[in-house]
């Protein structure tokens, strides 16, 4: 049996093959076949990047020089804009929904497209293109650990956390939390003690009253305003108009409290709708479903925003480790006892 053919001498020094030149003839083979294929790859490349650029440098331009409208109102996929004197209902644009990090909500400052039709209404329509940076905002979370954020009203400036003395009785825990809540969206806080008339009318009222007045005047130590009201009795709706004089204002608390009828007795005209509270249950029926932004007759002008009354206020972007940012009372050792209590709850209730 034959052995098998030797194989020739492995070359040892590819490295120096290369270097002087012998391995020419492959580069050059190689330019030949692929260089004109390449260069037309590549400017067929550069020329799809550049009108890629001047495509999206156009729309930019373009969008920027779209009218800006508020939204105020959401109604589903539907956005009530206002710019000027008129109202148009806008959808979204598919590709800003899916870009955008949270949700168009009122007060969000957008540029439209009007798209030049009516609905059956009569309402002309549109197209929002663009939502503007936020200057300020107001945000839930879906639970107590803060696992998705909802946000609620844009662009206040501050927040009317109302709560009534009785029927039903404050939750000074959720008027904490409301308060947290409005600092950390850069709104100013106010409390609004509602339904003070019923102390007299009620048997538990002249104890509920003394423990809200030692409530809110420790509120007045941490700067947070706080008001005294009652829409059936007309108490304190001159300090009330004059807190909501110039500046927007998120209309926020427990079911039943009252902040319709509040706004009512300031403006009457407003077509907001009250429910009773359910005698049964002593919780208010939810009334208000959506919020929305309401333009008020005042000296100077103004606005509210009324939302819909919440059971649940859950924290976000709140942490542990930043709640003693909220409650400077009790990082400094001057809180008292029912607050030290309310910051417990809290931190137990949020993510490290």
């Amino acid at each position: 049996m034959k052995g098998k053919p030797k194989k020739g001498p492995r070359e040892k020094d590819l490295t120096s093959r290369y270097m002087s030149g012998g391995m020419d003839e492959d580069r050059v083979e190689q330019q030949e076949r692929f260089t004109d294929r390449s260069k037309h790859a590549q400017h067929n490349k550069m020329m799809k990047t550049t009108a890629m650029r001047d495509a999206a440098d156009g729309a930019a331009a373009d969008v920027a020089a779209l009218p800006v409208g508020e939204v105020v109102q959401i109604f589903s996929l539907y956005s009530e804009v206002q710019h000027g004197d008129t109202t148009y209902l806008c959808v979204v644009r598919k590709t800003l929904t899916k870009t955008s990090k949270t949700a168009i909500v009122v007060g969000d400052r957008v540029r439209f497209r009007a798209g030049g039709t009516k609905n059956e209404a009569g309402q002309p329509e549109g197209v929002i293109e663009h939502v503007e940076p936020r200057a300020t905002i107001l945000t839930r979370s879906d639970s107590f650990k803060g696992t998705t954020q909802h946000p609620i009203v844009a662009n206040a400036q501050q927040m009317l956390i109302v709560a009534s003395l009785l029927q039903p009785r404050v939750k000074w825990g959720l008027v904490d939390r409301m308060i947290v809540a409005a600092l950390s969206g850069k709104l100013q806080p106010i409390v609004c003690l509602n339904k003070v008339d019923l102390a007299e009318a009620d048997e538990h009222g002249a104890e509920a009253r003394a423990e809200a007045d030692e409530v809110l005047a420790h509120y007045e130590t941490l700067d947070v305003r706080t008001l005294r009201t009652s829409a059936a009795a007309n108490i304190g709706l001159d300090d009330l108009r004059v807190a909501l004089r110039t500046r927007t204002t998120v209309l926020a608390g427990h079911s039943g409290v009252g902040k319709s009828s509040l706004i009512r007795s300031v403006q009457p005209q407003l077509d907001l709708r009250v429910a009773e509270v359910s005698a049964y249950t002593d919780k208010g029926r939810h009334t208000t479903t959506s919020a929305r932004r309401y333009v008020l007759d005042l000296e100077g002008g103004g606005s509210v925003v009324d939302t819909p009354g919440v059971k649940l206020f859950g924290l976000w972007g709140v942490t542990r480790e930043n709640l003693d940012e909220f409650f400077p009372d009790v990082a400094n050792d001057t809180a008292p006892e029912w607050r030290r209590e309310s910051y417990e709850r809290i931190a137990a209730s949020l993510r490290t």
